[in-house]
């Protein structure tokens, strides 16, 4: 089974393209920087980490 689902994960970003879009730039800033923000992932990699964080509501997407 996934976790997070996409059906969770499409509540809190409408579009898929966007998810993917904010879900890559966090990885990234979690590998060069070495930044997370939850105390316990279930997820090894660090897509599967901003995936996470965008499900708990860590990170969010700016509406500006």
């Amino acid at each position: 089974m996934l976790y997070p689902s996409i059906d969770s994960l499409l509540e809190k970003v409408n579009s898929k393209y966007l998810l993917i879009t904010i879900v890559s730039k966090r990885a990234r800033q979690m590998e060069e920087m070495n930044d997370y923000q939850l105390s316990h992932y279930v997820s090894y990699k660090n897509v599967g980490k901003a995936l996470e964080e965008i499900n708990e509501g860590v990170l969010v997407k700016d509406t500006e």
